[in-house]
């Protein structure tokens, strides 16, 4: 779906979906050096990284194992409850694995941290992060990201996997919500 359908609740585009071919390609790239003979387990937090997931684990060069988790630290809102629910776990056990987390963003950093150590709590042999888009104005948990993506201002943004309220997803590019579609929600 193209930002054109949906323009009465989109601000602007701020990223094209050039953008994210060639980030993803550049991230891709490193990873597929950096873990060559390390048959790595890639973990996408779900829905919100498949996107990201399908387009990164097409253009690496090495052969990856892939599996999901869904977590949660946000209901149907715009804003984080700060607490991390298991929706769904990893069907593969990490214990000895090489984990890459593919992530869509990072806004407090709290779900992502979590998951980190988690994973390193389950025995996994390192655990590492590629993040498309990052927030660092509303981080509030320091997580290191080793394969960093996009920094974006302190929008709400959709599209890519990103959602409001499960839709957006389907949005090619990553565009700003306009506050008047979530406004009600904050009155």
């Amino acid at each position: 779906m193209r930002i054109a359908d949906v323009k009465e609740d989109i601000d602007h585009e701020l990223v094209s979906r050039e953008q994210i071919d060639a980030k993803i390609h550049e991230m891709a790239a490193l990873v597929s050096e950096d873990y060559r003979d390390k048959d790595p387990l890639v973990v996408a937090v779900l829905k919100g990284a498949v996107n990201t997931l399908v387009a990164f684990t097409e253009a690496l060069s090495i052969p990856v194992q892939i599996d999901f988790m869904s977590l949660s630290s946000y209901g149907s809102g715009t804003e984080s409850s700060g607490t991390v629910t298991v929706r769904q776990d990893l069907s593969a056990d990490v214990r000895g694995r090489h984990i890459l987390i593919v992530e869509d963003i990072i806004d407090s950093g709290r779900t992502l941290a979590w998951l980190v150590e988690e994973l390193k709590r389950r025995g996994a042999a390192s655990v590492e992060v590629f993040a498309l888009l990052n927030k660092p104005s509303r981080r509030e948990v320091d997580v290191d990201v080793k394969y960093p993506g996009y920094e974006i201002p302190d929008e709400f943004v959709v599209g890519f996997g990103l959602d409001y309220d499960e839709r957006y997803r389907n949005l090619e590019s990553i565009a700003v919500l306009k506050p008047s579609v979530y406004q009600g929600e904050q009155a």
